[in-house]
C-alpha cells in the first residue's frame, strides 16, 4: 500500500527551477516471498514490456471511503425515466485553494418540474453540489457550505480556470437551465457571478473548456449544449428501452463565450465560424490536432455526426471532421459519441483520439491530413463492444512512456451497471485487457458516467475519480504507477499561480518522445488535473523538456531528472 505524503511540490517562480520528488514508497516484502506464502495471487506477476525489462502493472484501489468522501449522485427523483436524468454527472479535480494538493468538486441532481415526478418532491432541498478539501494526508474534509459553491440547479459537469489571472481558479457549473459562475475570492469562498458576468447560459449546457482562442492574453470558455427536452411530451417510442433518445428532441446550439477583460463575456460562435444551430453536442475537448501551433476543438455529439472545427487563423475555425474522418464511428455509422479523450497513443508526435460511445467505442488515429479508425485492429472493439461506455481517459498509467485508456461504462437508459474497461498500451498501438487483475474495484459493476484523472496523492502516479449515476463516486488510488520513472510538469503562465491553458509540453528521453497540451477539461462532463504527467520507463532523467507557450514562445530544459513535480514559469514578455 502507498502512503500520502506531506510534502507540497515547490512553486518557483524561476523559470524551470525543479522542485522536490515526493517522499518514496514504504519498503514491504518482495512479491516472491508475498506469493509463496499466498498472501497475493500469481496474476500480480502480470507485466507490460518495457524495453528489455519487465516491470509489475498497478493497481488502483477504491479509498473512497477511508478519503471521507460522503456522497451519493442523484437525478433528483425516485425512478429514472427520461434523457435529463439519464445524462449523468461528470467529475473535476482541482485546486481550488493554491495549495499544491488537488480537492474534488462533484455535481448533483435536483428535483425539477420539467422532468421530474411527483414522488421526487421528497428530495427537493436536500440535495447540492459538493467541494472536497484535500488534507494532504490522504483524506478530504468537506467545506462546501463554506466556501458557498452548493450550487442551486440540476448540474451536470463543472469545469474550472482563473478567467480574471488573479491566480486562483473560478468555478463554472453546467446545468439545465442557466449555468452558474462563481469568482474565487482568493481565502476559500467564492462569489456567484452567473448573470453579472454573462455565462448563465440558459440552455442545457454539459461541458466547457477554456481557452484563449482569440490569443489577446485572457481565458475564453466553448460551451456544450445539448439538446431542448419537452417535458415529457414526445411518447411516440419503444417502450422497454425506458425512455425516448435524443433524435427524439430538437438538438441545441453550442457556445463560444469571448472574455471581453472586464469580466464580462459575450457569445462569438458566429463569428468565429464554430456555430452549429443544430448540435447535440455531449463533450469537448480543445488541443492542437494538426500541430500548426494553434488549438482546435473537436465536439462530440449524440446520435449525429461529430463536429471537428479546425483553428485558420487567430480566432477563426473551420468545420472539417468529414473530411479529415472525424465524423463518425467505426466504418462509419452514427453512435452516440460521449467524452473525447486526446493523447499521442502511437508517439508519433500527432494526437490521437478516443471516443466512448454506446457501440464499440472509437480510436481514431492522427495519420496527418485525416484520421485513421483502428478500434478493431488495436484490440479494443472486443473488450469495449459489450458495453456502453461514458468517461474515457488516455493516461500512463504505469508510467512506461506510453497512454493507457481507462472506460466508465454504464447503461444509457436504465440503471444497469456494468464493469469498468482498463486495457495496457503495449508501445505499438495495441491494447490488451488488465482489468480484472487491476484491482478488487474491476471486479464490481457501475452505473458509471464521467471519470478523469489526477495524482490526488502527489506521489507521482495518476489517480481515477469516477461519477456514478444515483450512486457514490469511487475514488482510485494507483498504487504501483511509480514503480517507472516519471516527471509531472507544472507549467504556469506569468503570474506563476495560473496553468498555462492551451501551452504545449514535449518530453524527450532517449528514443522516446511524449507531447501533451495543457488542456485539462477532458472525458466525458469532467475536468482533470492541470499538471501533466509523463511516463519515462526505465530512464532516469528527461533529455530534454521543452513548453510553447500560447503565444508561440518556447521555453527549454535540459538532463532533466525524473521523479519530480517540475514547475516552470512563462517568461515574463
Amino acid at each position: 500500500m502507498k502512503r500520502a505524503t506531506s510534502t507540497v511540490p515547490q512553486q518557483s517562480a524561476a523559470v524551470g527551477r525543479p522542485s522536490q520528488a515526493v517522499t518514496p514508497e514504504r519498503k514491504r516484502p518482495g512479491k516472491a516471498v508475498l506469493l509463496l506464502l499466498g498472501l497475493i495471487p500469481p496474476v500480480f506477476f502480470t507485466s507490460a514490456v518495457v524495453g528489455a525489462a519487465e516491470t509489475p502493472l498497478p493497481v488502483f484501489t477504491d479509498v473512497t471511503t477511508q478519503a471521507g468522501i460522503q456522497f451519493k449522485h442523484s437525478y433528483g427523483d425516485d425512478k429514472l425515466d427520461n434523457i435529463v436524468e439519464g445524462t449523468g454527472a461528470g467529475t473535476m479535480f482541482f485546486d481550488y485553494d493554491g495549495d499544491g494538493w488537488l480537492d474534488i468538486y462533484l455535481v448533483n441532481g435536483r428535483w425539477h418540474s420539467d422532468f421530474s415526478s411527483n414522488f421526487g418532491r421528497q428530495l427537493r432541498g436536500k440535495l447540492s453540489n459538493r467541494l472536497y478539501r484535500n488534507h494532504r494526508d490522504g483524506t478530504f474534509v468537506d467545506v462546501t457550505v463554506k466556501a458557498g459553491v452548493a450550487g442551486k440547479r440540476f448540474a451536470c459537469g463543472a469545469s474550472a480556470a482563473d478567467y480574471d489571472d488573479d491566480g486562483d481558479l473560478d468555478l463554472y457549473i453546467l446545468c439545465y437551465g442557466p449555468n452558474e459562475f462563481y469568482q474565487n475570492n482568493g481565502d476559500g469562498t467564492f462569489t456567484e457571478i452567473s448573470e453579472k458576468s454573462g455565462l448563465a447560459d440558459p440552455r442545457w449546457s454539459l461541458q466547457a473548456a477554456w481557452f484563449d482562442f482569440d490569443l489577446d492574453g485572457d481565458l475564453d470558455v466553448y460551451v456544450v449544449n445539448y439538446l431542448e427536452y419537452d417535458k415529457g411530451a414526445f411518447r411516440a417510442f419503444y417502450a422497454p428501452t425506458g425512455y425516448p433518445g435524443p433524435l427524439s428532441y430538437p438538438g441545441q446550439p453550442d457556445a463560444l463565450f469571448r472574455n471581453n477583460g472586464d469580466g464580462t463575456f459575450t457569445d462569438v460562435a458566429h463569428e468565429a465560424g464554430v456555430f452549429r444551430p443544430d448540435g447535440r453536442g455531449m463533450g469537448v475537448t480543445v488541443s492542437d490536432l494538426d500541430n500548426d501551433g494553434r488549438l482546435d476543438i473537436y465536439v462530440t455529439n449524440d446520435a449525429m455526426a461529430n463536429d471537428y472545427f479546425r483553428s485558420t487563423a487567430v480566432g477563426k475555425f473551420s468545420e472539417e471532421a468529414l473530411v479529415r474522418g472525424m465524423a463518425f464511428g467505426e466504418a462509419g455509422q452514427g453512435v452516440s459519441s460521449m467524452g473525447p479523450a486526446v493523447g499521442d497513443v502511437d508517439r508519433d508526435g500527432r494526437l490521437d483520439l478516443y471516443i466512448p460511445d454506446m457501440d464499440y467505442g472509437c480510436l481514431l488515429m492522427n495519420r496527418g491530413e485525416f484520421f485513421e479508425d483502428r478500434t478493431t485492429p488495436a484490440g479494443l472493439a472486443v473488450v469495449c463492444g459489450q458495453y456502453v461506455g461514458w468517461g474515457g481517459i488516455l493516461f500512463d498509467y504505469d508510467s512506461d512512456g506510453y497512454l493507457d485508456l481507462y472506460v466508465a461504462n454504464g447503461d444509457a437508459h436504465k440503471e444497469f451497471p456494468d464493469e469498468a474497461v482498463l486495457v495496457h498500451n503495449d508501445g505499438a498501438g495495441n491494447f490488451t485487457d488488465v482489468a480484472k487483475q487491476s484491482g478488487d474495484f474491476f471486479h464490481h459493476k457501475f452505473v458509471s458516467r464521467g471519470a478523469t484523472w489526477g495524482d490526488f496523492d502527489n506521489d507521482g502516479d495518476p489517480d481515477v475519480l469516477v461519477a456514478n449515476l444515483n450512486d457514490s463516486p469511487r475514488l482510485l488510488r494507483n498504487d504501483g504507477g511509480n514503480r517507472n520513472h516519471w516527471l509531472t510538469v507544472d507549467a504556469r503562465f506569468a503570474n506563476g499561480k495560473s496553468a498555462a491553458i492551451g501551452a504545449r509540453v514535449t518530453v524527450t528521453a532517449g528514443a522516446l518522445r511524449q507531447i501533451q497540451d495543457l488542456v485539462p477539461v477532458r472525458s466525458y462532463l469532467s475536468q482533470g488535473d492541470p499538471r501533466l504527467h509523463f511516463g519515462l520507463g526505465k530512464a532516469g532523467q528527461a533529455d530534454r523538456v521543452e513548453i510553447r507557450w500560447p503565444d508561440g514562445r518556447t521555453t527549454s530544459l535540459e538532463n532533466v531528472r525524473a521523479g519530480q513535480f517540475l514547475t516552470v514559469v512563462q517568461p515574463a514578455k
